[in-house]
């Protein structure tokens, strides 16, 4: 009865944890919403850093493929959705600003 008990136990404990990883994706992958929005609605891109959103989308490919590889269901939705969010930023900022390639030359 106490193995039952101990396993009942932690499941719990894992469907707490899957929680708090889906709490942690859902708020950390919205805060890019805001800025693609920004960058929508003003149609410039200016301030938004090309090296750094390209090394950033470069990020959530692994962390996607970590989620992957793991199993890790909060993972794989969060990094899938950042990485659409990332990728749009960058597109974004490649049309709306003649000069983002610029950014990346030594």
């Amino acid at each position: 009865m106490s193995l039952i008990l101990q396993s009942a136990a932690m499941h719990l404990a894992g469907a707490r944890i899957d929680g708090l990883g889906y709490a942690a994706a859902l708020l950390t992958t919205a805060a890019y919403v805001p800025q693609l929005v920004r960058v929508l609605r003003l149609r410039s891109a200016r301030d938004i850093s090309l090296p750094t959103f390209i090394m950033f989308a470069l990020g959530v490919v692994f962390w996607l493929l970590y989620g992957l590889y793991t199993g890790s269901r909060p993972i794989i939705a969060s990094n899938s959705v950042t990485l659409v969010l990332a990728i749009s930023i960058i597109v974004l900022k490649l049309r709306y600003d003649r000069h983002a390639m610029e950014e990346l030359k030594p």
